[in-house]
């Protein structure tokens, strides 16, 4: 799991101008804290989290994580290079299938994921989009480097572009229900409305 400390004016800087810099903070936290918590519901494998700044930075200081992860930095490049290496590694060193995931979707189950690790086990990769165009999840068998390699990030041409590049290397591809993820204020419609001390999230933007 990718996934960037909590910090105030540091993480979902689009949501800023609808929730402010520590209600967009807020929300981060409670969506690290909903995919870590599914990702250990889906009792699949062993949980990494792959954060940003390194585990032992003053920003993670105050966050409250689960016991039973592992946890890695995910080090310098753009998110490619940085999901790339993380394939690498464990598809490589450890000799076993993986899934990344980011922390950015509500939606994400512990279901979804164990639905991806079994169809994993009878795919050569396995992608989950979402709405805009991109991704939560992605599996893979072995290092891939030509799906991460110059992808235009954060775009609505991700997830189509990663299929198509997966089916130019002959991957057979399983693709998991379209889910929504949370970078826009128009996005906050998607998330449960009670999760932070029974509180709504409270879009400040009027929308």
């Amino acid at each position: 799991m990718f996934a960037k400390a909590p910090e105030p004016g540091a993480v979902k800087t689009r949501l800023i101008p609808a929730l402010g810099a520590q209600g967009a903070a807020d929300l981060a936290r409670r969506m690290l804290t909903h995919t870590l918590e599914q990702a250990l519901a889906a009792n699949v494998g062993t949980v990494e989290l792959c954060m940003s700044p390194a585990p032992n930075a003053p920003a993670w200081a105050d966050v409250d994580l689960p016991s039973g992860l592992e946890h890695s930095d995910q080090g310098d490049g753009d998110v490619g290079q940085r999901m790339a290496r993380a394939v690498d590694r464990v598809t490589t060193t450890l000799c076993q299938p993986v899934l990344l995931m980011g922390t950015d979707c509500p939606a994400l189950s512990a279901e979804h994921i164990a639905q991806a690790a079994r169809a994993l086990a009878r795919h050569d990769a396995v992608i989950i989009p979402v709405a805009d165009g991109g991704y939560v999840l992605i599996g893979l068998h072995a290092p891939c480097p030509a799906v991460f390699t110059d992808m235009a990030w954060s775009t609505a041409v991700v997830a189509g572009e990663t299929l198509r590049r997966m089916a130019a290397l002959k991957l057979r591809a399983w693709t998991g229900p379209q889910l929504h993820d949370v970078d826009e204020p128009t996005d906050l419609v998607h998330v449960p409305p009670r999760w932070r001390n029974g509180h709504e999230v409270v879009d400040k933007s009027g929308r």
